[in-house]
């Protein structure tokens, strides 16, 4: 026991176990934090946008969104939207509304913004409130309303403030309401919905053309309320009613190269696989199943619990529940060298609920102590080779 002791105190290689320590150190101020509540919401604060995916993985494949197959696909399905009458247009905000009052001289004269709006042709958009504003008469909200809807709530305004009701309204320009056409076209644009319905072979012509070299493995594909409809494009001519699938506002059509998709999806994730991505990462180290890096994901947020079960967990036989760690630096160039640690301590288990709402940061580093049993047993087998190399030296 006399050698062991001076041994552990003499022997400067001893395994050095690393901890969080507050206060400053080593260059770094250091702020411990235990984790509850209040303290999670504080750390969710942090500014953070999650990266997108190219974009070319929100067009959709018969496949689905990430298939890559190997040969060309065999016939496209066809899928139409269903038939739907969408009703009389509604005015909607950027819209811009033209009042046009008769040149009489009367009572009409005091509606001088009215008439200065006919004979200079000037309308009145409809601003972000939905309302427009007449001189005289104050804002009045038509958006939303039909036509003819509108026509009666601006009679009605005009009768309030004593002004002559004799007008008619239109709409001047269609702003509100679109719909976009990309992918394979010659040009890729945003055409309005007017009053008069808008047919796919409008959309198409107004987007100056297809420009598929092949037809049999290309299709049209509209994007409705979160659904996607298929037309086949050798089927699309050779079929007039498939030109006058009617288009809604809001909806989006993209001609779709499925095979050109693939290929393109298949280079993304062999860049993925080869590292050459721009990635964002948490690091996991100390006594965690798997010392590691967590890859943030794609358009959503990942929780504490997300990274640290993905790596295995905690080591049961070495890591302390006690002491589990974030570590996040100050993005603040003012703070360099600033770092927060968020401490769990899960010794009450129910403290675990707290990591699946703990959001991680790019460049965190989840930190899981040792039990002290694990210090004294790596200390010991550190030291234990040169007890017995000093013991067989005495015997000899």
């Amino acid at each position: 026991m006399a050698v062991l002791g001076l041994i552990l105190a003499s022997c400067g290689t001893v395994y050095r176990t690393p901890k969080v320590v507050e206060g400053a150190a080593g260059g770094a101020n250091v702020r411990v934090l235990d984790l509850n509540p209040e303290t999670v919401i504080q750390a969710n604060r942090s500014p953070y946008s999650p990266k997108t995916l190219p974009a070319f993985f929100s067009q959709a494949s018969s496949g689905g969104a990430f298939s890559t197959p190997a040969a060309r696909p065999a016939a496209l399905a066809t899928r139409l939207p269903p038939k739907v009458n969408p009703g009389p247009y509604e005015i909607g905000v950027g819209d811009v509304v033209l009042l046009a009052t008769p040149r009489a001289q009367s009572s009409v004269e005091q509606l001088s913004g009215l008439l200065a709006a006919q004979n200079a042709r000037q309308g009145y958009t409809v601003q972000d409130d939905g309302a427009i504003n007449i001189p005289n008469v104050g804002r009045v909200r038509i958006a939303g309303l039909t036509i003819e809807d509108a026509e009666v709530v601006l009679f009605q305004r005009l009768v309030e403030n004593q002004l002559d009701p004799i007008f008619s309204l239109e709409i001047s320009e269609f702003n509100s309401r679109k719909v976009s056409i990309g992918g394979a076209v010659a040009l890729p644009t945003v055409i309005p919905v007017t009053l008069s319905p808008l047919y796919l072979e409008e959309a198409l012509a107004a987007a100056g053309g297809i420009t598929v070299e092949d037809q049999d493995y290309a299709a049209i594909r509209l994007y409705r309320d979160g659904t996607m409809y298929q037309i086949p494009l050798n089927q699309l001519y050779s079929r007039v009613s498939l030109t006058k699938t009617r288009l809604l506002p809001g909806d989006s059509v993209f001609v779709d190269t499925e095979y050109d998709l693939s290929q393109a999806r298949e280079n993304y994730q062999a860049r993925v696989e080869l590292g050459v991505d721009d990635r964002q990462y948490v690091y996991l180290a100390g006594e965690v199943g798997k010392q590691s890096r967590f890859a943030l994901p794609f358009e959503r947020k990942a929780s504490l619990a997300d990274a640290m079960y993905e790596s295995d967990g905690i080591a049961s036989l070495t890591g302390d529940v006690s002491q589990i760690y974030v570590l996040r630096s100050s993005s603040d160039p003012r703070e360099f060298g600033a770092i927060t640690a968020w401490h769990l301590d899960a010794r009450n288990a129910a403290n675990f609920a707290l990591a699946p709402r703990f959001e991680l940061r790019p460049d965190d580093i989840i930190f899981v102590a040792q039990q002290p049993v694990t210090k004294w047993s790596r200390a010991v087998s550190q030291i234990l080779p040169q007890i017995l190399s000093l013991g067989t030296s005495i015997t000899d």
